[in-house]
C-alpha cells in the first residue's frame, strides 16, 4: 500500500522499549522475522507495512557468516545488513527493531560481543545504538553459569542502550547449527525463573526479556511430535510475580514458534509472551514461489538445447520478487496470529 507520510528510521531504544510495553498491555505479541539477505529483510518490511504492525528482525550468527560471503565473519555480516535496514525501513511506516538471535558460548566473541562494542561505540558519540536487542543463548550451560554470563551482557547492554534476551530450559530441534536435546530442559520451572531474577532483577539492572520454554522445538513439527505447555509460563508469571509484587513481570519470548497451533500461539501470548520467533515458516514461504517458478518455467531460466533463454524467467529480481511477497504474506499471518495487526505506533 503506497503511504504518503513520515517516513520512519528503525526503532530507537525508546520506541522499542514502548512497543514492548504496549505489547504486554495491549495482550498481543510481535513476530521476529528471521532474515539472512536483503531480499528476506525487505520480504519482513512489506509484511509489517501491509499488516500495519511494529515488528522485528533477526539475524541468527549463521546468517550473519552467510552474509560477510566467503570470509564468513558473523558480526560484520550481521552489521552489514543491519547497516542496510536503517535505510531501507525509513520508506516504511511502522517501526522495526533490530534483534540478533541465538549466540551460543563458543560464538560469544566473535559474534555478540563485537556488535555490543559496536553500539558502544556508536552510543557514546551521540548515535543511536547498530541494533535493538540482543540473545544470549547459555541454555547449553549450568543454570547458574549461564546467568552469570547473562548478568555480564546485561550490563554491557546497558552501556549500548539495548535489551538483552537470554534462555532458560532449552528449545530443542536445530537452528544454523545450534541443537537442543530433546529432553526435560524442554520445560522451564518456576525455580529457574525466581533464580533469574534473582540474578538479574526485573529491570532496575538493565531491560531484558526472556526465552522460558515450555516444550518449544525448532523446525516445523508434526502435531503430538512435542507437547507444548504454555501453562508453564503462567506458573513462572505467577511464582515471580509473587515474589515481586507484579501481576505478569516477565516479558516472555516464544522460540520454536513455526508450525504452532493457533490456539497454543494465543494461549503464550496470554501469559505474557510479547516476542514471537518465526524462521521456518517464513523459509518456506520464500522458498515456495521460486520452486514453482523454476518448475514451471525451466525452458525460459535453462538454455535448453543450445538455445538463450527467457532473460524475464531467469532475472533473479523477477523469481526473487515472487519469493518476498510469499514471504511478506507469511509476516501478515503471524502479524494476524499474535494480534499485533494494526497496532504499529504509527498508525
Amino acid at each position: 500500500m503506497p503511504w504518503k507520510g513520515e517516513r520512519m528510521p528503525i526503532a530507537t531504544p525508546e520506541v522499542y522499549a514502548d512497543m514492548l510495553d504496549r505489547a504486554k498491555a495491549g495482550g498481543y505479541a510481535y513476530p521476529a522475522i528471521n532474515v539472512s539477505s536483503s531480499e528476506t529483510l525487505n520480504a519482513a518490511l512489506e509484511g509489517f507495512n501491509e499488516a500495519r504492525s511494529d515488528g522485528l528482525v533477526e539475524i541468527t550468527t549463521g546468517a550473519g557468516a552467510f552474509l560477510s560471503g566467503r570470509p564468513g565473519d558473523m558480526a560484520a555480516g550481521a552489521a552489514a545488513l543491519a547497516s542496510f535496514a536503517h535505510i531501507v525501513a525509513a520508506n516504511y511506516p511502522v517501526h522495526v527493531a533490530l534483534h540478533t538471535d541465538h549466540c551460543p558460548p563458543d560464538k560469544l566473541d566473535a559474534y555478540l560481543r563485537p556488535l555490543l562494542r559496536l553500539s558502544q561505540q556508536r552510543v557514546a558519540t551521540g548515535h543511536q545504538p547498530l541494533f535493538g536487542s540482543h540473545m544470549w543463548d547459555g541454555s547449553s550451560l549450568p543454570l547458574e553459569e549461564n546467568l552469570r554470563v547473562a548478568a555480564e551482557l546485561l550490563g554491557e547492554c546497558a552501556k549500548a542502550n539495548t535489551i538483552l534476551e537470554l534462555e532458560i530450559g532449552v528449545v530443542g530441534g536445530e537452528e544454523d547449527g545450534i541443537v537442543g536435546e530433546m529432553n526435560e530442559k524442554l520445560y522451564s520451572t518456576p525455580e529457574d525463573a525466581l533464580r533469574t531474577v534473582e540474578v538479574l532483577g526485573t529491570g532496575e539492572l538493565g531491560r531484558y526479556i526472556l526465552a522460558a520454554t515450555f516444550g518449544n522445538v525448532h523446525g516445523i513439527y508434526q502435531p503430538g511430535h512435542v507437547k507444548l505447555r504454555p501453562k508453564v509460563l503462567d506458573e513462572i508469571q505467577r511464582a515471580v510475580g509473587e515474589r515481586v509484587g507484579r501481576s505478569r513481570p516477565l516479558d516472555l519470548v516464544f522460540h520454536g514458534g513455526s508450525g504452532s497451533e493457533l490456539s497454543e500461539i494465543r494461549e503464550a501470548v496470554a501469559y505474557g509472551v510479547v516476542k514471537m520467533n518465526v524462521d521456518s515458516d517464513a523459509q518456506y514461504a520464500f522458498t515456495r514461489p521460486v520452486a514453482d517458478h523454476m518448475l514451471t518455467r525451466y525452458d525460459g531460466v535453462l538454455r535448453v538445447d543450445g538455445g538463450v533463454g527467457d532473460k524475464k524467467a531467469y532475472d533473479p529480481r523477477v523469481y526473487l520478487g515472487k519469493a518476498q511477497t510469499g514471504m511478506a504474506a507469511r509476516v501478515v499471518q503471524a502479524c494476524q496470529d499474535l494480534g499485533s495487526a494494526g497496532t504499529s505506533l504509527a498508525a
